[in-house]
């Protein structure tokens, strides 16, 4: 945006001889007023069409996911057991907890089960709001029970169209972010146009609802745009506290929302390290470096390693004193992603044959460039990057005699697109090494792509390269090029985007209901059950039942007791089998045939071959084995129990069974 203000030290306009030298200084202090005035009035308008825009699109963005959600499960009208299982897997356990909260005799009464809870793993009572992030869920269900809107408005209702909310706050702070990059809401508009046409790569809310980065990205995106009008030059002191409480709150709720946070905030740490070691954070902030540039380049290692080695030893200590190894499987399984040594750890491996935890696959960059998005992106990411590191050799190269010649070395690359621009990389390089955290990258790829379209200073570099440059010429690319881009997303995309609203399923999975009813029908209230961590979830969610194990992976006694469950899908024998499972409490087992026969994992990922590579057996079917792997004393449990043979009978009853599940009762020996 651009502002008139009166020049400094500007030369003075010869006054007119033939005019008294006060009408003069009245015409000019007028023209200034005028001027002044004038600017003020567009900067209103500008900001008022603006924030209009970024509320549209925002409430756009959320009656556009919420309408593809009821159009693919006629939400509307389905049974309730059926909307419960449509949150598969952890969506489900998270959303048991806001139910049980709602169903709750009080909210004393909510808060203690949840506090000591003995439900969701047998045999063991544990704190719910100690090991899990579902702060979210008590606030909404506390929310739901003190407001009047029972007689209006379903708990479930109240509860995913607040994260159909969200998600209009994650477009507005994804567009506000580059519209201050930019300095032109223009460019706010056409990275929410992107994240729109992008959906597939930018967002999954309206099939995993209840996620936890559902929840966290839309804070993360608050917390970016907060910190990215922080790096601004001139803040008045007012303007910064505001500024550092946002940040503040945003990071505490992202915090508090997703068990991945420390992750997020270990990246973003380093982000800003990046910045203080090659000064280029704004003046106020510095930590100058002083020397020539070996000099500085040498304490620049040294400081990099200081705190690399210090923030290790303090890890290290921290949970050496508090006993904590609820992450030690991220680590192994980083360890065996990265090649630091081929890895038999069940956790481990279970995370590495999985595909949101392999490798970004080709076929995202594809879709993205359908929307051009990918091509603007590497088209600002390189001359941006260029820009980057002249500025970093310059800044370390430059003398620290006075604060103006600093601020000269890094006058081509602004804080806030230095922070901006590193956060992408960094975030960019998470983003190709595990799949699941493309959501991170791809959300800031529209900000970052949309910003370089429309910024002044990407184009007059661009312009100069080629010898091109004129700032009238300037001006006219940076909002022509990204309305004829607007105008090309809106053209290609708004019929599919038509016609996906218009297609409309039903949810269906007869199969699941049907267990679910059979297990609220037949079954006290106090049975325990066993299976899979993603079916016992919806156990817990569709019928209340006490479970063995679930999905929330983040707890080294819950990852040995399921590896312990899973040896029903093991080539283990009867006895054992029966001994693991009742030493939970267990009353009843399902086994599923999907895991059982499993067929989408190759061999050596298949749930059956981790176990038997854990557990030192040749793996089924035709294929190399390790040497030191032994064939099994048993056949396999989930196939051989369905012979019926006494071994079998004697410890476990078939209660139930349908095409896809197989429920069985274990018998109570003393």
């Amino acid at each position: 945006m651009t502002t008139i203000r009166q020049r400094k030290g500007g030369k003075v306009p010869e006054a007119d001889e033939d005019q008294p030298s006060e009408e003069k200084n009245v015409k000019s202090k007028g023209k200034i007023l005028s001027d002044h005035t004038g600017g003020k009035l567009w900067n209103i308008l500008s900001l008022t069409v603006g924030g209009i825009v970024a509320i549209f699109l925002g409430l756009l963005t959320s009656v556009y996911v919420a309408t593809l959600h009821e159009n693919d499960l006629w939400f509307s009208n389905i049974k309730e057991v059926e909307r419960e299982i449509s949150f598969r897997t952890e969506c489900g356990l998270y959303y048991s907890y806001y139910k049980q909260m709602i169903q709750a005799a009080s909210i004393q009464q909510g808060l203690h089960g949840l506090v000591y809870d003995n439900k969701t793993e047998s045999v063991r009572t544990i704190n719910i709001l100690e090991r899990m992030n579902v702060y979210q869920e008590v606030f909404l269900s506390i929310l739901y029970r003190i407001l009047p809107i029972q007689q209006y408005l379903e708990p479930v209702y109240f509860y995913i169209y607040t994260l159909f909310g969200l998600q209009a706050v994650y477009v507005i702070a994804l567009y506000v972010t580059s519209w201050l990059l930019s300095g032109t809401w223009l460019s706010g508009l056409l990275a929410a146009c992107w994240y729109i046409t992008n959906r597939i790569d930018t967002t999954r809310v309206e099939f995993t609802i209840p996620l936890r980065e559902n929840w966290a990205l839309p804070f993360f995106a608050v917390q970016i745009a907060a910190i990215t009008y922080l790096f601004r030059s001139h803040l008045q002191p007012a303007q910064e506290r505001w500024t550092l409480l946002a940040v503040f709150v945003a990071t505490f709720l992202f915090s508090l929302t997703w068990q991945f946070n420390q992750f997020m905030m270990l990246i973003q740490a380093l982000a800003l390290f990046i910045l203080d070691c090659f000064d280029i954070l704004p003046t106020a902030k510095k930590n100058l470096k002083k020397g020539s540039l070996l000099s500085r380049l040498g304490k620049l290692i040294l400081h990099a390693l200081l705190v690399s080695s210090l923030t290790l030893l303090v890890n290290k200590f921290i949970k050496k004193i508090l006993n904590l190894e609820s992450d030690e499987h991220i680590f192994k399984f980083l360890k065996a992603k990265f090649g630091f040594g081929a890895t038999r750890d069940f956790d481990a491996s279970l995370y590495l044959c999985e595909e949101a935890f392999g490798l970004l696959p080709l076929n995202t960059f594809s879709r993205l460039s359908d929307t051009l998005l990918f091509y603007v992106y590497v088209f600002v990411l390189f001359p941006m990057t260029v820009t980057a590191v002249i500025v970093a050799l310059r800044n370390l190269s430059c003398s620290n005699q006075a604060l103006e010649k600093m601020e000269e070395c890094t006058i081509s690359l602004k804080p806030d697109a230095a922070y901006n621009l590193i956060h992408t990389v960094l975030f960019g390089c998470l983003a190709l090494s595990t799949m699941r955290m493309k959501y991170l990258w791809t959300s800031h790829m529209c900000v970052f792509a949309s910003f370089g379209l429309c910024s002044t200073e990407v184009w007059r570099l661009i312009l100069k390269c080629v010898h091109l440059y004129t700032s009238q010429r300037t001006q006219v690319i940076k909002y022509l090029i990204p309305i004829i881009t607007l105008l090309y997303i809106l053209y290609k995309f708004w019929p599919g985007i038509m016609d996906e609203l218009l297609e409309l399923r039903e949810f269906y999975d007869p199969d699941t209901v049907e267990l679910m009813n059979w297990i609220k029908s037949n079954t006290p209230n106090t049975a325990v059950f066993a299976g899979s961590m993603q079916l016992l979830a919806g156990v817990k969610l569709c019928t209340g039942r006490t479970l063995t194990n679930h999905p929330h992976y983040e707890d080294k006694h819950l990852r040995e007791r399921t590896k312990q469950i899973y040896q029903i899908y093991a080539k283990r024998s009867p006895e054992d089998v029966y001994r693991i499972l009742r030493s939970f409490s267990t009353d009843y087992v399902i086994l599923e045939d999907s895991i059982c026969y499993e067929r989408r994992h190759s061999r050596g990922c298949r749930l059956r071959d981790l176990l038997d590579i854990a557990n030192g057996h040749i793996m089924d079917g035709l294929g190399e084995n390790e040497p030191d792997l032994k064939p099994s004393l048993y056949p396999r449990f989930c196939e051989e129990i369905k012979k019926n043979l006494p071994s079998y009978t004697i410890h476990f009853t078939r209660v139930f069974q349908n095409k896809t599940f197989h429920v069985y009762k274990l018998a109570k020996h003393k």
